[in-house]
């Protein structure tokens, strides 16, 4: 009799959410978002994704591999889109074949280490965690095991980013309805290689010859790569974000371990929800945004002018030697009064 007490307390606890309309959402690799509308008038829903863990070998620039962890087999993982209000159903697999314990810790949830202390699993394990989204924002979500190995499965690549929206959409710094044409994920990830004694990146077989020199040039605190998703030139050239002039473009940036600096070369942030939240005022107009390390921030920018456009962590350094750039192609005709050659590079008379 107490059981059937018990059971009936936690399903009436459980009711609200069982009986929502379920969603399936299906996941793309970044920079790409999964199908979704910018609103979501009614009733909230029911997300259901699915996670599979992946250890793996990736070639993060010419030549040079890192043991990876990854979520979906991507760095950074896949983007997670909900709505204010929605519940997120997220079933993460630890295939047989893998040798470590993983889990996820969302920054978007409440309790338990945002899902961390319930979705622990050995390889050859599943778990199924439910949350309600009830902040908007981007989000950093990663792998948490505990430990040294907590900032191991970090930077070996288990970090991705979720996207709450607010119900009715979002809203610029006057409180004025914003839409977006495009949107696009840049995942900044730092990777620590190891060098032998010639300097040349090693290559390891597996992730237990790996492991502990990598931990020896992580506790330099100095990464040999920077880039954005995944490998250096993962978003140049033919790789090259796409947008057309007229274009609004939501650019979303996380990075779960380093402070970045994002900035458009030859275009601005029309607004910038600082910090990643949508429940607080979008700043106008900024150059170059911060985000702190362990965040997701949002920026909007409706591009004016054709042209190959480089997108770029705005410490220099981290750009052009370590790899953390990109570019976006953008399409339309050129307007002279925002911009032209008056006079093209001749001599001095």
């Amino acid at each position: 009799m107490r059981h059937y007490f018990l059971l009936t307390v936690a399903l009436m606890f459980l009711q609200p959410a069982i009986s929502l309309e379920r969603i399936q959402q299906t996941l793309v690799p970044p920079p790409l978002l999964p199908a979704h509308e910018l609103t979501s008038p009614g009733q909230p829903k029911i997300i259901e994704v699915t996670l599979t863990i992946e250890e793996k070998e990736l070639e993060i620039d010419d030549g040079v591999f890192i043991q990876a962890l990854t979520f979906n087999g991507s760095v950074p993982a896949p983007m997670i889109v909900a709505h204010e209000g929605d519940y997120v159903e997220v079933t993460l697999v630890n295939p047989a074949t893998n040798t470590m314990r993983h889990n996820i810790d969302f920054h978007s949830a409440t309790g338990a280490m945002g899902g961390a202390a319930l979705t622990n699993i050995a390889p050859g394990e599943q778990a199924i965690l439910r949350f309600k989204a009830t902040k908007t924002g981007v989000f950093v979500y990663h792998c948490a095991p505990g430990g040294d190995l907590t900032p191991y499965h970090v930077v070996a690549g288990m970090n991705g980013a979720m996207m709450v929206l607010p119900k009715d959409g979002l809203r610029d710094g006057n409180n004025q309805r914003v839409t977006y044409d495009k949107a696009y994920y840049i995942g900044e990830q730092d990777f620590y290689v190891p060098q032998d004694a010639q300097g040349n990146f090693r290559r390891f077989t597996n992730l237990a010859d790996a492991l502990e020199p990598t931990f020896e040039v992580m506790r330099t605190l100095t990464p040999s790569h920077v880039v954005f998703n995944g490998r250096k030139g993962a978003l140049l050239g033919a790789n090259a974000l796409t947008a057309n002039v007229g274009d609004n473009v939501l650019l979303i940036h996380s990075q779960a371990t380093r402070d970045s600096r994002p900035h458009i070369v030859g275009g601005h942030a029309d607004w910038v929800w600082q910090a990643g939240s949508f429940a607080n005022r979008a700043l106008a107009d900024i150059e170059t945004w911060f985000v702190p390390g362990g965040s997701a921030v949002a920026a909007l920018y409706e591009f004016k002018q054709p042209g190959t456009y480089v997108y770029v962590n705005h410490n220099l350094i981290e750009a052009i030697l370590l790899g953390a750039a990109a570019q976006i192609e953008v399409s339309g005709d050129w307007d002279n009064d925002l911009m032209m050659q008056v006079q093209p590079p001749s001599p001095i008379p």
